[in-house]
C-alpha cells in the first residue's frame, strides 16, 4: 500500500460525523459504549459499527474488564487533525455532557455501588 492510499484510508475513517463525535468523547479518556449511547442518543449496535471502523483504522483500542469493553484512543495525534479541521471550518462542537450517574448503565463507572455476595452476609440476632 503506498503512502497516499494509507493516508486516504485514515481520512475515510474520519469522514463520518458519528466517528468524529466518538473521538471527541474519547478525548476524556476511555469510555464504554453505554456512555457513548447516552451522550449521542444512538443505538449500541450502530455505535459498535463505528467503533469497529475506528479500530480497523488503528485509531482506537479496547480493554475488557469482565463483561464491559472500554475504548480508548491509541493515537492521540488524531486530535491535532480534528482541531485543525475545526479551525478551518470555524464550527465549534459541543457534545452534551453525560455524567456517570446513569442508572440504566451496568458499567462500574455508572454503578459504583459494590454488591456483597449473599454467602458473605451474616445476620446476627
Amino acid at each position: 500500500m503506498d503512502a497516499y492510499e494509507i493516508q486516504s484510508n485514515l481520512l475515510k475513517a474520519l469522514s463520518h460525523s458519528t466517528r468524529l463525535a466518538i473521538l471527541d468523547i474519547l478525548r476524556d479518556g476511555e469510555q464504554c459504549v453505554c456512555h457513548m449511547e447516552a451522550t449521542l442518543n444512538l443505538r449500541q449496535a450502530y455505535i459498535s459499527q463505528q467503533l469497529m471502523i475506528l479500530k480497523e483504522a488503528g485509531l482506537i483500542g479496547s480493554r475488557r474488564d469482565g463483561l464491559n469493553l472500554y475504548y480508548h484512543v491509541i493515537k492521540p495525534e488524531i486530535f491535532h487533525i480534528l482541531d485543525t479541521v475545526r479551525s478551518v471550518t470555524r464550527v465549534p462542537v459541543k457534545l452534551p455532557k453525560h455524567s456517570h450517574a446513569n442508572a440504566d448503565c451496568p458499567c462500574p463507572k455508572c454503578n459504583s455501588v459494590q454488591t456483597i455476595p449473599l454467602k458473605q452476609i451474616s445476620i446476627r440476632a
